[in-house]
């Protein structure tokens, strides 16, 4: 197809939308015009039956690698790992000799679906073969680096280590960064993992088309560069499934107001230029107050990913991309507007609005990033989507039902009765398998083996998950004019093997982590505010002092620091160790609780002083030292030292020599705390190295958080392995907390911090951030966090909750 571009840079506005909007529309309708070209050839085959009779000659040829004989199947019973176990599923898998063609299958796919590439060519057989090989390295090796951009979950370890592999750690920190912010701003009513797995699935697919643009004499410096665009342009334009398409197609906003977003969104692609906020703000109406800040939030995201994108964009490439947006969004927004309720619609309005949408989101991958490609590429793309798109509307025919969305299979689904004209979808689905092996792709046997894998693994998933009765009756409804195709369709379905394809593994893994991390994460935020409520309430120190006059002075001093906002961290870590990790009772291990934050509370008093950071705010108030005075801030920590030692002697329900252990251990630390405080203080003015401003950092921060892991540890009696990984841990998050709080330092204001920023500079103090600059001390940062992240993986699963104190560590505000 031959697109005429879009002069996104005329002389006047008005100009602009008359000359824009002329040419997207011919564009529309041009390719409008050839998905109804393809609809008709589509229907020709539907009506004729030719489809039914070439695709039963294909499944003859196809069973034989898929059917086993009946002796074998009959006496030769298998066992095998289920899918949902991941790791043991592919050990099997490779054990089994299935793991290179179940690969093989699975990356021939990618390359036809995302690349648009056809499997009978050379070069693509040769690219396929190492993308395979790589994969499977990375699968079975367990800890080494991944080959291609990881996309079996959001982890960001795993995401942080592929990009320094290639070289692009700052951006892949800018990626996290966004995802969180993304993942933040989904509000009720909307997916959040499914947005979440499709930006980052569309990331990973513009990489994968920037990378096939690459081979091994590319430039260390071109590829990085290369890799860095990909995954800033993947970003910006996968950020329109969340913010354009899902908020669209949910019930956040009213019909006006959708009407009045979508044409915001046309407006911007028809003159290339982002509506300005009063625009935006004015086109949402009463409905929208609860929901301003995510409106504010979405038209700073998008502006600033329409503006990257279109700053990529150059010559006939960049009038492609404008055009392809245009006929991708219009199509989304012409079938997103139908009603099921209305029964006139012809299998032109059904099916046209689907093969344009279903092709752009592969066209647009490619010309984002105006990648080049083969000359068929263009019409392979466009003629496949729509095998996807059934493919998917097909699984998702219930849940569109009880939502009113209009996809061929509810149209058929609800008016079938009174509309005998209509088209079966299920039907119209295997004729576009036909018409992809035969005209598309010319028989060629890859082809025909990735397709009807596809398609069989599809129904065999359908037939799983509705359950027998249900699929059988479905297949009644769907069925009526293919009776013989159907039978050897059927008959697939209940006998083939090997047919399973490792994305729709990873899709199930990943929607599966995603919503178990969501659900972990928010309880480990619940039980932070339970847990920290609970500390607050029991920190107060009640006034029993011999000498009323004094003592009650000093005590008051000792709760006015005690009183300020504490993230209470330590105590809340100790606690979830204890109950969370260990077993242990809750209400047994509370003095060692205050004792922590006693100690931890007394080293803030006495670092606030004139002799050392001379601060003067902690915690949002003036340092206690500012309030009283210099000699009542030092009584004052002592006495906290001493009432944190009183609660730890305190401890009851466990054997006296423990207890004792613990406070020999506890006073260990607190002289190693003291020693890293000392070490900083005399490091001031001096230019550090980062071997040396480790070691600090250490025994300022890490052996802080050490204490709160294994202290609850000992007294859960853990083996010696346990108290190692937990050292471990301690030492790298203790190292990426300090180093979180340097760039807060830096960059955050006294407010949100509860303390001056830019406090570290003014002492002279070395840190991170003087040391290695903004983007070397997040980088340094995450190489901590990465360790840290191994270190959880080694501990027993009780105690994996600690993956979200890491993300905490290293994503706080605060």
């Amino acid at each position: 197809m031959s697109l005429t571009s879009i002069n996104i840079n005329p002389a006047g506005p008005n100009e602009a939308r008359e000359v824009t909007g002329i040419r997207a529309e011919e564009a529309y309708r041009r390719a409008e015009l050839r998905a109804e070209q393809y609809l008709e050839q589509l229907t020709e085959r539907v009506q004729g039956g030719s489809y039914a009779a070439e695709l039963t000659e294909d499944f003859q040829v196809w069973k034989k690698s898929h059917i086993r004989p009946w002796p074998a199947r009959l006496f030769g019973s298998r066992s095998s790992a289920q899918p949902q176990d991941y790791n043991r599923y592919i050990q099997w898998m490779d054990a089994a000799g299935k793991l290179n063609d179940y690969l093989a299958r699975s990356v021939s796919y990618l390359y036809m679906r995302d690349l648009g590439r056809a499997l009978d060519d050379p070069d693509t057989q040769s690219r396929i073969h190492r993308t395979a090989g790589g994969l499977k390295r990375s699968l079975l090796s367990g800890g080494d680096p991944q080959e291609g951009m990881p996309t079996d979950g959001f982890d960001t370890a795993a995401l942080y280590r592929w990009g320094q592999q290639e070289q692009i750690e700052d951006t892949v920190i800018w990626m996290i960064a966004k995802m969180k912010r993304v993942s933040e701003n989904i509000p009720e009513g909307m997916n959040a993992e499914q947005a979440q797995r499709k930006l980052l699935k569309i990331i990973a697919g513009v990489v994968l088309h920037a990378r096939e643009e690459m081979d091994a004499q590319t430039p260390q410096a071109e590829r990085s560069r290369r890799m860095d665009e990909a995954v800033r342009l993947g970003y910006s334009y996968g950020l329109t499934y969340p913010f354009v398409d899902d908020l669209l197609d949910s019930q956040l906003l009213t019909d006006e107001e959708k009407k009045r977003y979508s044409d915001l969104i046309r407006s911007a692609l028809l003159s290339g230029t982002v509506p300005v906020w009063d625009d935006w703000s004015g086109a949402f109406g009463s409905g929208h107050a609860e929901n301003f800040a995510l409106i504010r939030y979405i038209h700073s995201e998008l502006g600033e990913a329409f503006e990257y994108i279109k700053g990529r964009q150059s010559g006939e490439g960049g009038s492609v991309f404008f055009e392809q947006a245009y006929v991708f969004f219009e199509s989304q927004d012409v079938d997103r507007n139908k009603s099921l309720a209305d029964g006139t619609y012809t299998a032109s309005q059904l099916y046209v609005p689907v093969i344009l949408k279903s092709s752009g989101s592969r066209l647009i991958a490619r010309s984002v990033g105006q990648g080049g490609g083969d000359g068929g590429f263009e019409r392979r793309t466009f003629y496949y989507g729509i095998y996807n798109q059934l493919a998917d509307d097909f699984a998702d025919l219930f849940d569109d039902l009880e939502t009113g969305a209009v996809t061929p299979y509810t149209y058929y689904w609800k008016h079938r009765g009174e509309r005998p004209d209509l088209q079966s979808p299920f039907e119209m689905y295997w004729a576009v398998i036909a018409y992809l092996i035969r005209d598309v792709y010319g028989s060629d046997a890859n082809t025909r083996e990735v397709l009807l894998d596809r398609a069989i693994n599809g129904l065999k998933r359908a037939r799983q998950r509705l359950g027998i009765p249900r699929y059988e009756e479905l297949m009644e409804v769907l069925t009526p004019g293919m009776p013989a195709l159907n039978a050897v369709i059927q008959k697939m379905v209940r006998q083939a093997e090997d047919v399973e394809f490792f994305d729709k593994l990873l899709r199930d893994r990943m929607l599966t982590e995603m919503k178990k991390d969501r659900e972990d994460r928010e309880r480990f935020r619940s039980l932070l505010d339970e847990v920290r409520a609970q500390i607050d309430a029991a920190l107060p120190i009640s006034p029993d002092s011999n000498v009323p006059a004094v003592g009650d002075s000093l005590i008051d001093a000792a709760n006015y620091s005690l009183a300020g906002s504490g993230k209470r961290l330590r105590p809340i870590l100790a606690h979830l160790v204890a109950t969370e990790g260990y077993g242990l009772d809750g209400q047994q291990v509370r003095p060692l609780l205050k004792s922590l934050e006693y100690l931890h509370t007394a080293s803030l008093i006495f670092d606030d002083l004139p002799s050392q950071d001379d601060a003067d705010l902690r915690r949002g108030r003036q340092t206690l030292h500012m309030r009283y005075d210099g000699a009542t801030a030092e009584l004052s920590g002592l006495l906290l030292i001493q009432q944190g030692v009183r609660e730890q002697s305190r401890l009851q329900g466990f054997k006296p020599e423990t207890v004792l252990e613990l406070m020999h251990y506890s006073a260990h630390k607190a002289e190693e705390l003291c020693m890293g405080q000392a070490l900083d203080l005399k490091s001031r003015g001096q230019k550090l190295t980062l071997e040396r401003l480790n070691e600090i950092c250490f025994y300022k921060t890490g052996v802080a958080f050490e204490a709160c892991l294994i202290m609850p540890a000992m007294l859960a009696n853990a083996p010696q392995d346990q108290l190692k990984q937990l050292e471990t841990l301690a030492y790298h998050a203790g190292i990426a907390f300090q180093i979180r709080d340097d760039l807060l330092d830096a960059e955050g204001e006294a407010l949100q911090l509860g303390k001056p920023a830019g406090q570290d500079e003014a002492n002279g103090s070395s840190t991170f951030v003087t040391v290695l600059g903004v983007d070397g001390a997040k980088r340094e940062m995450w190489n901590h966090y990465c360790e840290a992240s191994d270190a959880v993986r080694e501990l027993p699963e009780r105690l994996r909750f600690l993956k979200h104190l890491l993300d905490y560590l290293v994503q706080r505000e605060k």
